[in-house]
């Protein structure tokens, strides 16, 4: 493979770009924006259009050109006939200007709900004596507790005559189907960035689709107010990303606006910012355009989202892009060209403030709410019965990681549980696909068993945490990544991994990264705090289990994030565990006089009274291998009278959620779910039988071994294997299963 040397030059091209000095005057191309609404006058300079253009990391931006390949250049120039081709569709269709549509985009707690809320206030949503909680927007209870947002939610404020539409996004990267499915509503964002921490994983993700719609964007630098904080740096790292994702020029002329979302202020200079959001608005009416429309087409919509209500059924959610909707309307529901239906709208719903308004018609431009269609799914178009056409199918990134759902097999199955069976399950299950556009069902090797397939371990971990509060009980088996095979050549996904850790604490850190095949590209301090900021390239394997114990080699000081990068080659075998299990040898209670001793042997998971079975993980063994123990066992009653009871101390034992269970599991353990709050078990996989049975045959796992060797040459194969040996390999594979 040619390698391609990247050589860079200084050019005097001037080029646009928005500068967060406020002495340094501004002017945007639009007549509209140059007039001095607030603050400074807003500006920009027209870029002489060059083949290709980068820019340097310095603060004052120059012009530097690079020589790229001519695959690079072939690719520049598709995307470039792209935007022109979808150009030349927006300038035949009219634009509105009484409304704008925009979503807020950013990293995990970089306080995107939070400046939701002061908006809200702001706009004058709520009544001035109105008990209003905290991130309103996060209304789903696993949200509250969990404190992240999992769903995107519509919220809308008027602003000076013109109505914004508000779409609250998830910020973690497992999330990211909920972002990409609703930029095809908005045709802007704002991104959000913190003002310490800069550009993270999933900011580089959002902005990435967003500028792959071709959307406006409005860089919003929040928690200004940090003691720590470094606004610019941050924007010049977030033109930096810019630039790396291929903007446009016109894209690259970003407004930045500097924010303190929890105190509701925001200005144009991170020393001068106003008493209210004002500065905030205005950007926002005047950077981010209005929808392009076909009022006088035919009927389309896409539904971007469903909800359900008990009364009214299915809700479609989407953006009217062409034409009216009235109530009452008939209308045709397609998927293609050749797959339609007629249906009816019931009832037609608009976002006024924090609540559904019902309406009698909605014109184009506009996000509304849709009842009385049967069955409706994502990605489908509500069009005119007559003459309506389908819009472009939704399309989310594949999944990268898999885990196995399976009926409860466990001794407490039933005890709690309202669905337990396989049917249920699958229902379930398959239910949970018509909203996840970025999960995968598949049925298993058995009939009660189904693979679920998701962008990382917390997308599954909320589906069982949901189905679990909904009465469902079920076992999970340990995360998988999801492999590729390409030209004979076996790849899995890579992640960028971004650690943030004390620098007394980054030796442990780095050798802990490197044992999991992470590869360090980047590494630099952040601020007078002493703390390093580390990249990392790491297959998605590496980081199962890896937020654990990350967080006890640095104390509970690290913060890690993800994101995906891309497919690459294996990366080789790597260890997730050194220390093996700790299993109840019988079905009973727990005792305090058991307890005391078992601790010695490491880390318990249960604490004295509690019923336990024949194969549950009660702890973490201190050393490799599984160890199994009786903890039911009680103190033996004498006639030997003592003159004082011995007190026993235990240790207080380790309470593991969901998500720290699924990091915890190998391949031979699961995940039962039951239905008290807080209550996950563990347990292996019959490992008394495994234990007997490893004694007597010593060399199975040699045997097993072998076949699976003898498998994978067979699959490669399949020419050379001749019907003896396809009958031998049947019959040894099933004796082997046999004796396990």
């Amino acid at each position: 493979m040619e390698k391609t040397i990247m050589a860079l030059t200084h050019s005097p091209t001037p080029i646009s770009f928005t500068n967060p000095n406020p002495n340094r005057s501004f002017r945007f191309s639009s007549p509209l924006l140059r007039t001095p609404y607030f603050g400074p006058t807003l500006s920009s300079t027209l870029i002489a259009k060059t083949p290709f253009n980068s820019r340097s990391r310095n603060s004052t931006r120059n012009s530097v050109k690079c020589s790229v390949s001519e695959a690079t250049e072939a690719v520049k120039e598709a995307r470039e006939a792209a935007r022109e081709a979808a150009s030349e569709r927006r300038n035949q269709l009219m634009r509105r200007s009484d409304i704008r549509n925009i979503a807020i985009v950013a990293h995990v707690d970089h306080g995107k709900t939070t400046l939701v809320d002061s908006m809200l206030r702001q706009a004058k949503v709520f009544r001035d004596n109105q008990v209003v909680q905290e991130r309103i927007m996060d209304s789903n209870d696993l949200e509250r507790e969990r404190g992240i947002t999992i769903l995107s939610k519509n919220t809308s404020i008027t602003y000076k005559d013109t109505k914004i539409n508000i779409i609250d996004t998830p910020g973690h990267s497992d999330f990211g189907g909920e972002v990409e499915r609703v930029l095809n509503m908005v045709e802007g964002v704002l991104l959000v960035v913190d003002s310490v921490e800069g550009p993270m994983p999933q900011t580089r993700f959002v902005l990435k689709k967003a500028l792959e719609f071709g959307h406006a964007v409005v860089v919003v630098v929040n928690k200004i107010d940090r003691p720590s904080a470094c606004p610019e740096f941050v924007v010049n790292s977030t033109f930096e990303l810019f630039i790396e994702l291929n903007a446009s020029d016109e894209q690259c002329d970003f407004q930045v606006i500097y924010a303190s979302g929890i105190k509701g202020k925001a200005g144009l200079a991170p020393d001068n910012l106003a008493d209210d959001l004002g500065p905030l608005f205005e950007s926002i009416v005047r950077c981010i355009p209005g929808p392009h429309i076909d009022k006088d087409g035919p009927l389309q919509m896409l539904a971007t989202n469903i909800e359900y209500d008990e009364h009214k059924g299915r809700i479609a959610i989407g953006r009217l892009h062409a034409g009216v909707l009235r109530r009452g309307m008939d209308v045709k529901v397609c998927t293609t060209e050749d797959t339609c239906r007629y249906a009816k709208v019931n009832e037609l719903f608009v976002y006024e403030k924090f609540s559904r308004v019902a309406a009698e018609a909605v014109e184009a431009g506009d996000i509304c709410a849709v009842c009385g269609i049967d069955n409706i799914q994502i990605g489908e178009t509500i069009a005119d019965k007559i003459s309506g056409t389908p819009l472009p199918a939704i399309k989310v990134e594949e999944p990268t990681v898999k885990m196995a759902f399976s009926i409860n097999t466990s001794p407490f199955v039933g005890r709690e549980g309202k669905y337990v069976t396989s049917r249920n399950l699958r229902d379930r299950l398959y239910r949970e696909l018509e909203r996840n556009l970025a999960m995968k069902v598949e049925d298993g090797e058995t009939s009660d068993t189904f693979l679920v397939s998701g962008r990382g371990t917390l997308h599954i971990t909320i589906l069982i945490e949901n189905m679990r509060r909904e009465g469902y009980e079920f076992m999970v088996g340990p995360p998988k990544v999801i492999n590729k095979r390409v030209d004979d050549k076996l790849l899995e996904p890579y992640e960028i991994a971004s650690v943030e850790v004390p620098e007394e604490h980054m030796g442990s850190v780095v050798e802990l990264l490197g044992k999991r095949r992470g590869l360090m590209f980047d590494m630099e301090g952040l601020g007078s705090e002493g703390t390093t900021h580390l990249k990392y390239r790491i297959p998605t394997r590496g980081l199962l289990g890896l937020r654990n114990a990350i967080l006890t080699a640095s104390r509970g000081t690290a913060i890690l994030n993800t994101i995906f990068d891309s497919y690459g080659p294996w990366a080789g075998d790597m260890s997730t565990r050194d220390q093996g299990s700790l299993v109840a040898f019988e079905d009973g209670t727990t005792s305090s006089y058991a307890l005391s001793s078992s601790q010695e042997r490491g880390q318990l998971f249960v604490s004295p009274g509690v019923d336990v079975y024949k194969g549950q993980i009660v702890g973490i063994h201190q050393r490799s291998g599984d160890l199994a123990l009786n903890v039911c066992k009680r103190k033996a009653a004498t006639n030997v009278r003592s003159n004082k009871d011995v007190s026993v101390v235990l240790d207080t034992p380790l309470e593991y959620s969901l998500d720290d269970c699924i990091e915890y599991i190998e391949e031979d353990e699961l995940v039962e779910q039951v239905l008290v709050p807080g209550v996950v078990n563990v347990y292996s996989i019959d490992p008394a039988k495994l234990y007997t049975i490893t004694q007597k045959i010593g060399k199975m796992s040699l045997i097993s071994s072998a076949l699976f060797n003898l498998h994978e040459w067979a699959g490669d194969n399949a020419s050379l294997v001749t019907e003896d040996l396809s009958i031998f390999i049947r019959k040894a594979t099933y004796i082997v299963w046999r004796l396990r």
